[in-house]
């Protein structure tokens, strides 16, 4: 876990997590150069276009669609090494991402952002777009991420996949979908979010009336 703001307040009345990929950041363009790369290396064909319409569950569930079983961890860590110098630089800012972090930091808010995606590349991935967030955890997807969510005060979680509602619930916190990522609204609806928003531009107007404390 890294803490990107140390100067915080550490008694701000309440924390909102976000999600990363496809929340925070599109990194659509640049998984499927990484994937494209790695294909490129082994010679094994890969559909970078079905790779990013399945972005969320962690690379190892991924890459096991591509490679046998005994493979997968060579391939994880052959993708990671790739991931900084040719997805990083190739990723953008959701539509509205900026806004919806300082509309938390206005009402003296922290942000937690809680991503999948490992801990190195998550890191990497803030600082390269030049979010500001109070806390970053990688490497947890689902409901593994509660505990996270429950250790930073998180009183909300944003995030466009159905493992974000898991993670919410896991938290006890208000599960606040986006359909940014691969499931629409009403996909995000029905798997039981609290909240879903059409994409993160919607986010400061639902924030004013979230309870602060």
């Amino acid at each position: 876990m890294l803490d990107l703001d140390p100067s915080a307040p550490s008694g701000a009345p309440f924390a909102v997590g976000f999600d990363l990929d496809l929340t925070l950041a599109d990194t659509r363009a640049g998984i499927s150069a990484v994937y494209a790369a790695l294909a490129a290396e082994t010679g094994v064909p890969i559909d970078t276009g079905l790779v990013v319409r399945r972005i969320g569950p962690p690379l190892e569930e991924e890459l096991a669609y591509w490679f046998p079983a005994d493979e997968v961890p060579a391939m994880a860590a052959r993708y990671r090494a790739m991931y900084a110098d040719i997805a990083v630089p190739a990723t953008v800012p959701m539509p509205g991402a900026v806004a919806a972090l300082d509309a938390v930091r206005a009402r003296g808010g922290r942000v937690v952002v809680v991503s999948g995606k490992n801990q190195a590349d998550t890191e990497r991935t803030v600082r390269f777009l030049g979010l500001r967030a109070d806390a970053v955890v990688g490497g947890l997807f689902g409901a593994d991420k509660g505990e996270a969510l429950r250790e930073h005060g998180a009183g909300a979680y944003i995030g466009d996949h159905t493992g974000d509602v898991d993670a919410a619930r896991a938290a006890s916190a208000v599960a606040v979908a986006v359909a940014t990522g691969s499931f629409d609204s009403a996909a995000l609806a029905a798997y039981g979010a609290d909240v879903v928003l059409p994409d993160l531009l919607a986010f400061p107007a639902w924030l004013g009336g979230f309870p602060a404390a």
